[in-house]
């Protein structure tokens, strides 16, 4: 088994969340949060912010760190299991520009109300370090944090 490393952000911009919808080759793969592999000599910081800027063109602030997600999969096409952990950060942005990266596959990309975001997201993890971040959130926005 190999492991890997990735870093991502849980991005609110009023209330709203960042998703983005990957359809590759014409085959649905679902709504995802924004996240991606570290980078040689790149900090987890600095690995979220790029990600998240590289896959929706979003301009994001880290607000804290809001822990890790790690799971199992085969990668094809070598059938290879792979051990992955993925570094969140909850993050804000100041407008809700953004637009999908076409060369990872992403065909729509958006800010969405966290109940929806909640059915729209393909991965039960990805769920629940949303819901984690808005938790989180609100308590900054009443100054509680």
């Amino acid at each position: 088994m190999k492991s890997i490393t990735s870093c991502g952000g849980v991005v609110i911009f009023k209330n709203r969340v960042l998703a983005l919808y990957k359809n590759q080759n014409g085959k649905h793969r679902g709504w995802v949060l924004p996240k991606g592999s570290v980078e040689p000599n790149e900090t987890h910081k600095q690995a979220a912010l790029r990600e998240v800027k590289e896959e929706s063109y979003v301009d994001a602030s880290i607000m804290k760190y809001l822990g890790k997600t790690e799971y199992s999969f085969i990668a094809a096409p070598e059938d290879v299991l792979l051990s992955k952990t993925v570094h969140w950060y909850l993050m804000t942005t100041n407008s809700f520009h953004c637009k999908p990266q076409t060369e990872e596959f992403f065909a729509d990309v958006g800010f969405y109300k966290q109940h929806e975001a909640y059915h729209l997201l393909k991965f039960h993890d990805e769920r629940q370090i949303m819901r984690r971040a808005f938790c989180d959130y609100k308590k900054y926005s009443k100054g509680r944090m």
